[in-house]
């Protein structure tokens, strides 16, 4: 059964997208801007995609940790450090097949990375009523904020000269 997330964007109907799509075992996350952290630095901005991106994954019945594939679209070669590091910090056991390319330029010219995840859920998901649904939901958002706390500490912790 397909199930369409949607992100709330105003420009879902009018470009015919949905935040992601949930179809079996399979989740599709489109392409996420860093939406609320349009002028902020690479790092920032790759925190609040993967915000975003835990959101919908959420609504889906899934996490982070069902990731799969992740896609990142940089326009600033440069970032592509500190962006790896971001997406090491959350992803550096489960390790997705993973891509980062560098683009001319992206649809907000303040955005400097879009991000795209694919997600698959184990066999059991597919099959579960709403209580094991809940139980599923729980660890999952636990799981999400362990990772996000790990990251948010990371990310604040000052550089050395």
């Amino acid at each position: 059964m397909r199930q369409k997330i949607s992100g709330g964007s105003p420009y879902e109907p009018i470009i015919g997208f949905s935040r992601a799509i949930r179809d079996g075992r399979h989740i599709f996350v489109s392409g996420t801007g860093p939406v609320g952290a349009d002028t902020a630095d690479a790092a920032t901005q790759a925190s609040r995609i993967f915000d975003i991106i835990a959101t919908a994954l959420r609504e889906a019945g899934a996490g982070l940790e069902h990731i799969v594939r992740t896609r990142v679209y940089l326009t600033h070669v440069e970032d592509w450090e500190e962006v790896a590091r971001i997406h090491g910090g959350l992803f550096g056991e489960i390790r997705p097949a993973a891509t980062i390319v560098v683009v001319a330029k992206l649809l907000n010219p303040n955005w400097r990375l879009e991000i795209e995840a694919d997600a698959l859920l184990p066999k059991a998901n597919v099959l579960a009523v709403d209580p094991p649904l809940e139980i599923a939901h729980k660890r999952i958002r636990e799981t999400e904020e362990k990772a996000l706390r790990k990251l948010r500490t990371r990310t604040s912790t000052p550089k050395a000269s």
